[in-house]
């Protein structure tokens, strides 16, 4: 049982740095200002977001999520393992409630309650 508790530590790693990398995208995407209408200006606007550090931080995040789930798998079938990454959509609903004001709806919300049934029926083993 230890093994198996201690395996789960590689999904939550993906969540972790899956997690930190939407939502720091998603604040320096913000801080970015609009997209420009040009070709060029687009070019120019993506360049200079990658190659901010906190956007460097968030691609690496990206990769080591990518990492973590390689190593999940080799512990559990994808069939179990697959609907923990369903746990991003709250966390991240969660975190833009708390840090970009987002509104939460009631249909959110039940989209949530729905989103952990889910996860429960799913992983069930």
């Amino acid at each position: 049982m230890p093994n198996f508790v201690f395996n789960h530590i590689y999904i939550f790693m993906m969540l972790l740095f899956g997690i930190y990398s939407q939502l720091i995208m998603r604040w320096q995407v913000g801080l970015a200002g609009p997209l420009p209408e040009c070709f060029e200006g687009k070019i120019y606007f993506v360049v200079r977001l990658l190659l901010t550090p906190w956007v460097i931080s968030a691609v690496l995040a990206t990769f080591f999520a990518g990492v973590s789930w390689m190593l999940a798998l080799t512990k559990f079938e994808i069939s179990y393992a697959y609907p923990w990454v369903s746990l991003n959509f709250i966390f991240i609903l969660l975190a833009d409630v708390l840090f970009f004001g987002e509104k939460f709806s009631s249909a959110k919300c039940l989209g949530t309650v729905l989103i952990i049934a889910g996860i429960v029926v799913l992983a069930r083993r």
